[in-house]
């Protein structure tokens, strides 16, 4: 009989390891405390499959930065300080991950999970025949404002992939760029872009139709029960479930799940998107567009501009803050006001599970029998089919694709 796995989180990072693990003959139970699949953090996020730019947050000159943006009313990022030492101590940690040394490491192991996650993807498409989320391949441009932030890429850029483009030749890729600020951008052609929530449909589907998953949706997980170094079981409120194999993937919730010795550094990093509908009069951009100054992501998923932004670091609140929001909105319309209809934009806010560094927990833990994949951040989307893999060949005791430094975290 076929090994079990119990997953903790029904979103994508938990859906992928499903998917994955179903492929490679396990049987699977995806628990979900939510009615539906996919409905947090992954539902509206910014779209894009961003393999190649994935430098964590934390870098020299962040603090610093952060600061300023603190001290602006129109500032991409917020933070609140509270009373809470979970808020200080990964405050802590990311302060010491802001060195360009630190950064570089970390954004190599990101780099490394993401092109795995690309190719994983591609087999899925094309081995599998897995459609229906308005996928493409698109391209995407890192534009900046400012010249100083453009020859501050332009210096730190290695990737023979990515290109520097200047204003012309933007307006020449992309004319929707025609008459906005930007000075110049990198633009990156394999990148590609998707609807996460679709994506995450797709593959319940495709997990229903296997056989070999069931979900238990609407329940949440109150304990983990463990015995001599291995978890048996979850609790389930009154009900207790048996467990072979058991995946914490339950997003920025995951540290109320941790045992003894298990230490998440998880907290939320609250972003907010608009769902635009595009018109047939409307000039949307059709490749994907980061406005590197403001800290805002633009991304055509079919006739709908996801735009994306925002990191506030306020807690555990999801509820949309409307001066955040008009921000937003503001700033989009400034930018490409004819891209479509604002009128009609539907707001939403996610909470991003990130890490301090910006690198997931991804692997084993020192109970012999429970895995983590968890702390994805804003990368939640482009990295979930490569750490999905991952956590199939970990469990099954096979070789991993890429090296897993930085990832196999045990914390216990």
């Amino acid at each position: 009989m076929a090994q079990r796995v119990c997953i903790i989180g029904g979103g994508v990072i938990g859906l992928a390891t499903a998917y994955a693990l179903v492929r490679d003959g396990f049987e699977v139970t995806v628990v979900e405390a939510r009615d539906s699949l996919g409905s947090e953090t992954s539902f509206a996020n910014g779209g894009q499959l961003s393999y190649r730019y994935v430098a964590p947050l934390a870098d020299a000159g962040v603090p610093l930065q952060a600061i300023g943006w603190m001290l602006r009313g129109d500032s991409p990022l917020k933070l609140r300080p509270r009373l809470d030492p979970v808020q200080w101590r990964w405050m802590a940690s990311f302060l010491g991950a802001c060195r360009s040394s630190v950064n570089r490491e970390n954004a190599g192991h990101l780099l490394r999970l993401a092109l795995l996650s690309q190719s994983t993807l591609k087999s899925w498409r094309e081995d599998d025949g897995l459609a229906g989320f308005q996928w493409r391949r698109n391209g995407k441009l890192v534009a900046f404002r400012t010249a100083g932030s453009f020859e501050h890429a332009r210096k730190k850029l290695a990737d023979p992939q990515q290109q520097v483009l200047s204003a012309i030749e933007c307006a020449a890729l992309e004319p929707a760029l025609v008459d906005t600020p930007f000075v110049g951008a990198i633009y990156t052609p394999d990148e590609e872009v998707g609807d996460c929530h679709g994506f995450c449909q797709q593959l319940a589907a495709r997990l229903k139709a296997s056989g070999r998953c069931e979900f238990r949706l609407g329940q949440a997980v109150t304990g983990i029960r463990h015995a001599n170094g291995s978890v048996n079981a979850i609790e389930l409120g009154e009900e207790i479930m048996a467990v072979d194999q058991l995946v914490i993937a339950a997003g920025h919730r995951s540290p109320l799940l941790a045992l003894p010795g298990l230490h998440l550094p998880l907290y939320p990093l609250k972003g907010y998107s608009l769902t635009v509908p595009i018109g047939s009069g409307h000039r949307a951009p059709d490749v994907s567009i980061t406005d590197y100054d403001r800290k805002i992501v633009y991304a055509r998923i079919g006739e709908q501009l996801r735009v994306a932004a925002m990191v506030d670091i306020v807690g555990f609140d999801p509820a949309i803050d409307p001066e955040r929001l008009a921000l937003i909105k503001r700033q989009v319309r400034d930018t490409f006001p004819d891209a479509a209809d604002y009128e009609a934009a539907v707001a939403w806010a996610g909470m991003r599970p990130a890490t301090p560094s910006g690198v997931p927990l991804l692997g084993a833990t020192a109970y012999r029998n429970l895995w983590l994949n968890l702390g994805h951040g804003a990368l939640g989307f482009t990295l979930a089919c490569g750490s999905g893999r991952l956590l199939s060949e970990l469990i099954g005791q096979r070789t991993a694709s890429i090296d897993l430094n930085g990832f196999n975290h045990r914390t216990a």
